[in-house]
């Protein structure tokens, strides 16, 4: 397959510009031809470094991966329209990669495919902003600033309340396993491996709503494990290994065991505002 684009008359940059959008884990020969939009963010190039499982790998999850960034990004503007047979020759796949595609991108509120009016971008309004795809789109978009604003702020209202949940239910087993996350986490921070300290907190606070016993909070762990997962700076205490925050995961623990739903809540708000760059976005009591 090509790896240079055709120029067509939709802005497309030619075959000669920087490709902006690498992927990881695809070889050369596989890789998608990337277009460049004019103003688009250079840092959008790193998303591509990660792959989800909702995209998949192979052209179809390039694909996905590709057209999600620009429209995330603004480089591909609201009511823009998309039509397959030019995508398919621009990205030299096939129409049924494409189909597919716009199918994932359809699912997410991204587009919208209508009879005698085509697919069309639609706006922020209508994206499913708690997608994990979405939520790490943005987080390396010009809207980073804000993604990491709202997932902090979703995260403070979330996990509190997930840790009170949670000290109300005696599961052995799983408190158990959240003990063990905390103990390789102190072991990889005695090691300075942050990827095996990241993993073992995603999990962690993945099982923890999971514990809380709310199918509602459960639905939303992915979230959390998408904050955690985005890189760009800090979006939480939990973002770099610290003795800090391991501490903090450790009084979660030892709440949860000793039934204590307050002291558990606690450790949890603690936990989230180590950083000072949370601090900020943490809403201040009001006065009355």
């Amino acid at each position: 397959m090509m790896t240079a684009a055709r120029s067509v008359d939709t802005g497309l940059a030619d075959s000669g510009e920087l490709d902006r959008y690498p992927y990881a884990e695809t070889s050369v020969g596989d890789r998608v031809a990337t277009p460049v939009w004019e103003g688009a963010d250079t840092d959008l190039g790193r998303v591509g470094r990660r792959s989800t499982t909702s995209r998949g790998r192979g052209l179809h999850g390039q694909l996905v991966q590709q057209l999600g960034q620009m429209i995330v990004s603004g480089d591909l503007g609201a009511d823009r329209p998309l039509v397959p047979e030019e995508i398919g020759q621009r990205f030299e796949v096939s129409r049924t990669v494409v189909r597919e595609s716009l199918r994932v991108l359809e699912a997410k509120g991204l587009v919208s495919a209508r009879p005698n009016v085509g697919t069309r971008v639609r706006p922020v309004s209508d994206w499913n902003l708690l997608d994990p795809d979405i939520i790490e789109w943005r987080a390396f978009g010009p809207q980073r600033d804000d993604q990491r604003r709202e997932l902090s702020e979703l995260r403070w209202t979330i996990e509190p309340l997930a840790a009170r949940l949670a000290a109300g239910h005696g599961r052995a087993d799983a408190q158990q396993r959240l003990s063990d996350m905390v103990g390789i986490m102190r072991h990889a921070l005695t090691q300075g491996d942050a990827i095996t300290f990241a993993r073992a907190d995603a999990e962690f606070h993945s099982l923890l709503i999971q514990l809380a016993g709310n199918r509602m909070l459960e639905h939303l762990s992915g979230i959390v494990s998408a904050a955690l997962q985005v890189s760009g700076g800090p979006v939480t205490g939990c973002d770099r290994p610290t003795d800090a925050s391991l501490a903090h995961h450790a009084r979660i623990v030892d709440a949860l065991a000793g039934g204590d739903a307050s002291g558990a809540e606690s450790a949890m708000r603690q936990l989230l505002t180590v950083q000072p760059e949370v601090e900020r976005v943490v809403p201040a009591p009001r006065e009355h």
